[in-house]
């Protein structure tokens, strides 16, 4: 095995199907192919992960050598002639593909990613109608669902080992594994366990880079339009602006085509009464966030206070670090506020909180799973949508957001005061660090455990991505001068 570090600032040349391609040193066959747009397949791949070469899609031929080497686990190197398409290498991968399918239910049509399915989209462009291969016989089971988040169909797994390595590696949670040998080779959970009874803390990590349909999100929506329909329910809404970056892919719009103005119209053409902008919350709770810093302050109290943006966060603390409870806030997160503010308004009202992150969806329908969740009796919404569910709800009421009008968000008066403090406020200088996937928290949650955390407050954002709305936007400079 070769130890050499690739020199970032060196540039190697050579040729893929003919183009001439320069590329810094270390980038991958797959990595240049897509600089010079020529798309070379692949299920295990995924920009956010580590190099695995499980799925062998990827293949090609380097140097008329014959010998196939897989594109995304190998680096390029000067004067390389790489082919990516030809008969041997096409005959190949319609021979995974097929093998793939041999052993994948074949209920397209009704599955919730059917269109948006990697597989599906190899199927199609390699023209596999039919198979070769005898077609696994299977005794279909019923889906699992866990704590109303997620669902499990592990017969549509195709073994790429993204969730898996996402859920040890990027998270750090552990809640996937692999088992087994050979042919008898599956991702599971550590002892079979169900992921509620499991480490898992329902990040919804797993449910974003799985290529099928094997994991993916349980839809609330039927339930939605129950309310809807009854004819007796106040319903009510927020959304998040994250959202609209997702509606644009979901419809195939350019982007910002959809704002937020239109999805205000789109749900209260479908019958929500009231519909609120996610961010006022979260201005809100950061607000009550700072309050509680300053009387901690003030008073001694366990510093650096931490906050989180879903209750998957505080159940990681709870799991992996049960010593540092004091430290979490005992106020509400955005979500949790826009709930119980809402629980005031009418008798017979549902809530819906419209979110990019699946993790959001964790706890709602007034199943609160985190066991802090159930010691300070927060609520929650009584269904969170992410941006598939929405769409599917919007493409069912027939709404076109081409020819939608405009609305502004409905206004929400705040009657809670904030407590002040007897703090000189122009003398305080307090650090807030913004904490992004769990395994950065685990980096700083582990300095907090050591006395060596320098910061008085810590915002955990549960996705590793940018899609949470949480505390972040509210600078605390801003709320303490």
């Amino acid at each position: 095995m070769s130890h050499h570090k690739p020199n970032p600032k060196k540039s190697v040349n050579l040729a893929i199907d003919g183009l001439p391609v320069s590329v810094p040193e270390g980038t991958t066959i797959l990595e240049a192919a897509r600089t010079i747009n020529v798309d070379i397949p692949t299920l295990c791949d995924h920009p956010d992960l580590r190099r695995r070469a499980v799925c062998r899609l990827c293949v090609v031929e380097c140097d008329g050598r014959g010998k196939l080497l897989a594109a995304c686990a190998n680096d390029v190197s000067e004067g390389l002639n790489v082919v990516t398409n030809n008969a041997n290498i096409v005959s190949i991968r319609k021979t995974i593909i097929e093998l793939l399918l041999a052993d994948h239910p074949q209920e397209c049509l009704s599955c919730i990613r059917n269109t948006k399915c990697e597989l599906q989209s190899l199927a199609e462009r390699y023209g596999i109608r039919t198979s070769p291969f005898r077609h696994t016989a299977m005794q279909r089971h019923q889906d699992e669902i866990a704590s109303d988040t997620m669902v499990r169909d592990m017969e549509k797994c195709v073994k790429c080992g993204r969730c898996t390595e996402v859920c040890q590696e990027i998270q750090t949670i552990g809640a996937i594994n692999t088992t087994h040998r050979s042919i008898h080779y599956e991702i599971s959970t550590p002892y079979k366990q169900t992921p509620a009874d499991s480490s898992c803390i329902f990040c919804g990590q797993c449910v974003s880079v799985c290529p099928v349909g094997a994991i993916y999100e349980h839809d609330q929506t039927a339930k939605v339009w129950e309310a809807l329909n009854d004819g007796h329910k106040y319903m009510v809404a927020e959304i998040a602006a994250p959202v609209l970056a997702a509606l644009d892919e979901e419809f195939g719009l350019p982007p910002e085509t959809v704002t937020i103005e239109t999805v205000v119209t789109a749900l209260k053409r479908m019958g929500f009464a009231q519909v609120y902008d996610a961010k006022f919350f979260a201005d809100l709770s950061a607000k009550e966030h700072i309050s509680e810093l300053l009387n901690r302050i003030q008073y001694g109290g366990k510093l650096p206070l931490i906050s989180c943006c879903s209750p998957g966060g505080i159940k990681f603390i709870e799991k992996f670090y049960p010593d540092l409870t004091e430290h979490l806030s005992a106020n509400k997160n955005p979500q949790q506020l826009y709930a119980s503010s809402m629980k005031g308004i009418h008798p017979n009202i549902v809530s819906i909180s419209i979110m990019p992150c699946i993790a959001k969806k964790f706890g709602s329908s007034g199943k609160p799973e985190s066991k802090r969740q159930n010691i300070t009796g927060f609520p929650e919404p009584d269904f969170v949508l992410t941006p598939r569910e929405f769409a599917g709800m919007v493409r069912l009421a027939g709404i076109d957001f081409n020819e939608l009008p405009k609305t502004q968000f409905d206004t929400f008066a705040v009657t809670k005061s904030i407590p002040a403090y007897n703090i000189n406020l122009d003398e305080v200088i307090v650090k807030k660090t913004v904490v992004k996937g769990l395994g950065n928290a685990r980096n700083v949650l582990d300095t907090i455990r050591r006395n060596k955390c320098d910061a008085e407050l810590v915002d955990i954002m549960s996705c590793p991505n940018d899609n949470c709305i949480g505390n972040e936007d509210c600078t605390i400079n801003g709320f303490l001068q």
